[in-house]
């Protein structure tokens, strides 16, 4: 689903509609009271200015320890980074795997930016990102269209991992999912 295409924005529209009828469903982090008013989620228009295909820069796999919402450490495996060409200039990012898997089909990417806090979940937003194989290595489909809240934005008891200082944009990524008026997921 990266790049611009035909289909994209209907692409984008799916994976949105499906993510909805999910946490209607009561299987998401909605419960209660919360979810009998449930009527989607909130995002900002698709933009496919913001969608990525950049080269992974292996990195040792090193163990580290992410910070989370709760104080609980989060061990993960530093897999890599890519340089993304932003809009407002280039940036540096981390990719995290699982500690362990040496080839794993996707990397976590945490990440806030200008809008945290304000337009979207102050903690910052994640990225579940495929890798695909490339001629001389790795590539990354980084779709910030596809940025969504972790699980401690709807509802207590969820473990958050913090995004790290290098994964802090100074611009605003007005793309994937948002705050609805009001504030609260």
């Amino acid at each position: 689903m990266s790049g611009a295409g035909s289909g994209y924005a209907e692409a984008i529209a799916d994976f949105r509609r499906r993510k909805d009828e999910y946490f209607a469903s009561g299987r998401g982090p909605i419960t209660g009271e919360d979810l009998q008013g449930f009527r989607g989620l909130s995002y900002y228009p698709p933009d496919p200015a913001w969608a990525f295909t950049p080269p992974v820069e292996r990195a040792d796999g090193e163990k580290v320890t992410l910070g989370t919402n709760t104080g609980e450490p989060r061990v993960m495996a530093r897999f890599g980074t890519v340089t993304v060409d932003f809009p407002g200039g280039a940036q540096t990012l981390i990719l995290y795997a699982p500690p362990g898997d040496e080839a794993p089909e996707r990397v976590f990417v945490p990440f806030r930016d200008a809008t945290s806090g304000t337009e979207t979940y102050g903690v910052g937003r994640y990225l579940d990102a495929p890798l695909r194989q490339i001629e001389d290595g790795l590539e990354v489909a980084l779709d910030f269209n596809l940025a969504y809240h972790p699980y401690c934005a709807y509802s207590e008891g969820w473990t958050c991992p913090l995004p790290p200082r290098k994964n802090w944009f100074r611009e605003a990524v007005r793309v994937g999912e948002r705050l609805p008026e009001g504030g609260k997921p």
